[in-house]
């Protein structure tokens, strides 16, 4: 089947001039507003590209077979428009709402969609015709021509598509880090490759679809659909799963969290190495590196693992009260439900961790200081944690990093807040009684 952009590259359109661009987008805006003399903008088969519509409400516009090669359309609204087997080849869309968008058959290789929101766009396959001088519309060489929606090499960061349909598109090396995907449909779609690290796509339909290579690191796949996907070399540590999933025949060929026994030390052995490894300012012994093991269920109570690698670890219902993590790398670990109750996290990275219904009730997350009787100090850093439902209660989280955490329902009763910065965390539910939140930011 062949992609949108081999198809549709060459096809003449005719130029948009920045005349008439305006008084298009002019008469649309009456059109919104239902005032007289407003038209609905039609872009049919148009040439746009290099031209700037950033900001613009384009709601309901027709772009059908329009050429947007690296057009700039930051912040715009194309809402319900039509935008049917377009050329948005290096197009940057970011920001950008696109919801319910006709985006079938469209080619937007390289494009830049972060933060942009597509709820329920439609990216299926599209069928390539050929417009005529009287208008009608034909198909390319007296045949229906299928056109599957590309998306290579796109970046989509932070991007919302939950309920989108990109079934059968071409999603290859593309960045979806952080994207959220709930529910959407990737039957048989190629994302070979791609990097979905902290995504999430729960509930979303993977059936047939090719997910070999792709990097899923602290993505959230509960509740979606496997049947038949292909997970070959996928990158699954600290993946977000239901029991059922772990299961999957899918798994197979995977690489998935390895059991703490292929470490191939006992762990006061291990304990010992990094303690002397502190103690000698890394002379002797050896750093703990438990990144990417699974020690769920372990008792870790009262253990010193500061500075220690630990990212993409599994920790689920672990036991860590009292312990010391001070300055640890945590990031996209799977704390779930994990005891962390007066742990020392002072300067711990916990970017992109998942602590839904953790106790960190009395744990210490404020700065470290690096040297003594100087400015310079370690934050602890939460960026895009998941704490719904965590017990934070009387926790120490002076000026650490909670942008874009997820906190709802969280208990903050009595914490310390104090310089923290909460610029796009969400509080929703979230008691916050007693807490000191004197110079916080985002509040």
């Amino acid at each position: 089947m062949p992609s949108a952009s081999g198809e549709t590259a060459n096809i003449p359109r005719t130029r948009l001039s920045q005349q008439e661009l305006t008084v298009l987008t002019s008469k649309h805006r009456a059109f919104l507003l239902r005032k007289p003399g407003g038209t609905r903008a039609s872009f049919k088969m148009r040439d746009l590209s290099h031209l700037d519509l950033s900001g613009l409400d384009l709601t309901e516009a027709d772009f059908s077979g329009a050429k947007l090669f690296s057009t700039r359309l930051l912040g715009s609204n194309l809402s319900n428009a039509d935008l049917y087997g377009t050329d948005m080849r290096l197009a940057n869309l970011t920001g950008a709402t696109m919801t319910r968008t006709d985006l079938r058959g469209a080619c937007l290789r390289g494009a830049i969609l972060s933060d942009a929101l597509l709820l329920e766009a439609d990216l299926r396959d599209g069928t390539l015709l050929h417009v005529g001088n009287t208008g009608n519309m034909s198909s390319v060489n007296g045949e229906a021509s299928k056109l599957t929606t590309e998306l290579t090499c796109a970046t989509m960061r932070g991007a919302n598509l939950s309920r989108a349909r990109v079934s059968n598109a071409f999603v290859m090396q593309t960045d979806m880090t952080d994207a959220i995907m709930r529910g959407t449909k990737f039957i048989r779609a190629n994302l070979t490759n791609s990097d979905l690290t902290g995504a999430d796509l729960q509930g979303a339909d993977l059936t047939d679809a090719n997910l070999s290579g792709a990097r899923l690191s602290g993505a959230i796949l509960s509740g979606a659909q496997f049947g038949n996907v292909k997970l070959t070399n996928a990158i699954m540590i600290g993946v977000i799963m239901d029991d059922m999933q772990r299961r999957a025949p899918e798994l197979v060929g995977a690489i998935m969290a390895k059991p703490f026994s292929e470490l191939g030390r006992e762990l006061p052995e291990l304990l010992a190495e990094h303690a002397a490894w502190m103690d000698s300012g890394g002379k002797s012994g050896s750093r703990a590196d438990l990144g990417g093991f699974d020690l769920s269920g372990h008792d870790l109570r009262s253990v010193n693992l500061s500075a220690a690698i630990m990212q993409s670890s599994v920790l689920v219902g672990t036991k860590l009260s009292g312990s010391v993590f001070a300055m640890t790398d945590m990031s996209l670990t799977d704390l779930r439900r994990a005891d962390l109750s007066d742990a020392d996290l002072r300067g711990v990275n916990l970017e992109r961790a998942t602590l839904t219904g953790a106790n960190l009730s009395g744990a210490k997350l404020n700065p470290v200081h690096i040297q003594s009787g100087t400015g310079h100090v370690w934050r602890a850093n939460m960026h895009r944690a998941r704490l719904e439902g965590a017990n934070l209660r009387n926790a120490d989280l002076r000026r650490v990093n909670l942008t874009d955490a997820a906190l709802a329902q969280a208990d903050l009763r009595g914490a310390d807040l104090r310089e923290a910065v909460l610029n796009g965390a969400d509080l929703t539910g979230a008691n916050l009684a007693g807490a000191n939140t004197e110079g916080a930011i985002g509040r």
